[in-house]
């Protein structure tokens, strides 16, 4: 054999339970989500005044364990307004519950060298959008949202894979606070 590695595979006498580890841990998981519920009610999703803008999250790991591959929040764009730009790694849908507007998505490529160096396009990517349509924004695109109603609110669920954030590759950058947050008062 080249490496001989069937005269080696058996030396040390290390030991582990890993594996019955693994077991016992499914186990009580699977007996501690069923302590979590399945339905979440209004009042238990809370309010964010965030750079991004004010959002209610309907589901977080934090607000039921059993959800756990999934963020989802909804946001209310006011008349005329905009959320904050931002980027993150993971991919995002948004269906459009309400209200008529567009989404502005630039293109971001990267070099890596001792680390990331992020490049964003130049010129965004224009989607428009309107209540029933499902908008998706794909892996680290930098992105904005606009209501073109003066009159009326716009508001969507915004939804995005948390496996990246499992990985420990849930990269969040804000580029610009939506109106009227104030990082000093969070208003």
């Amino acid at each position: 054999m080249p490496l001989e590695e069937s005269k080696k595979w058996r030396k040390g006498d290390k030991k582990s339970t890993h594996y019955a580890d693994d077991v016992k841990r499914t186990k009580e998981e699977k007996q501690k989500l069923d302590t979590y519920p399945k339905a979440v009610k209004p009042q238990e999703m809370p309010w964010e005044e965030s750079p991004h803008g004010r959002l209610k999250h309907m589901a977080r790991e934090d607000i039921n364990p059993r959800i756990k591959d999934i963020d989802m929040y909804q946001q209310e764009l006011p008349p005329g307004g905009r959320s904050g730009k931002h980027r993150h790694t993971a991919e995002e849908l948004m269906f459009i519950l309400e209200g008529r507007g567009y989404s502005l998505h630039w293109d971001v490529d990267f070099d890596l060298d001792e680390a990331y160096k992020w490049h964003t396009a130049e010129e965004p990517k224009r989607f428009d959008w309107e209540e029933g349509d499902l908008v998706f924004v794909p892996i680290n695109t930098v992105h904005q949202h606009f209501n073109s109603d003066p009159d009326k609110p716009a508001r969507f669920i915004s939804a995005s894979n948390r496996i990246y954030k499992t990985l420990g590759w849930g990269d969040v950058e804000d580029l610009e606070e939506a109106p009227p947050f104030d990082k000093k008062t969070g208003l």
